[in-house]
């Protein structure tokens, strides 16, 4: 029971480590002047409303057009996961060591070394009565 538990543990740990590595996600920040205003992860960060103010100021005929830098600016950082998952390291064996390696994994799996038997089937029989010593009767041992 122990080692069924322990097998699902470091498979669930395993899928995750895969998960993780192959994730990718952006990190949004939004700045105004040097101060950071909001930050989204796996989504576009809010703004701050001053670049709604400039182009009002810009779209309007009756006031003049400023030529300033904006103050706000947007920053992306793209976190990349892992691409490919391709195992090198199995292709760097040698056809015997392939072959040595499943045939120790087979073994081992036949052996029943990871689960062992709970009930055993001799367990609520009990032995036959040892009536009588049939050499012994008919004289006949074995030199």
């Amino acid at each position: 029971m122990k080692y069924n538990h322990f097998q699902q543990t470091i498979s669930v740990v395993m899928a995750l480590l895969v998960l993780i590595s192959t994730l990718s996600f952006s990190i949004d920040k939004h700045y105004c002047g040097d101060t950071l205003v909001d930050f989204a992860i796996l989504a576009d960060a809010e703004n701050c409303g001053m670049e709604e103010a400039e182009n009002d100021l810009d779209s309007s005929t009756e006031v003049p057009v400023l030529t300033q830098e904006p103050c706000c600016k947007d920053v992306v950082d793209l976190v990349e996961g892992q691409d490919e998952l391709s195992i090198e390291k199995i292709q760097v064996l040698d056809t015997d060591q392939k072959v040595f390696v499943l045939s120790f994994a087979s073994v081992f799996y036949a052996l029943n070394l990871l689960e062992p038997q709970k009930d055993p089937p001799f367990e609520h029989y009990a032995p036959p009565v040892y009536v009588k010593d049939i050499q012994v009767l008919n004289q006949v041992f074995l030199i």
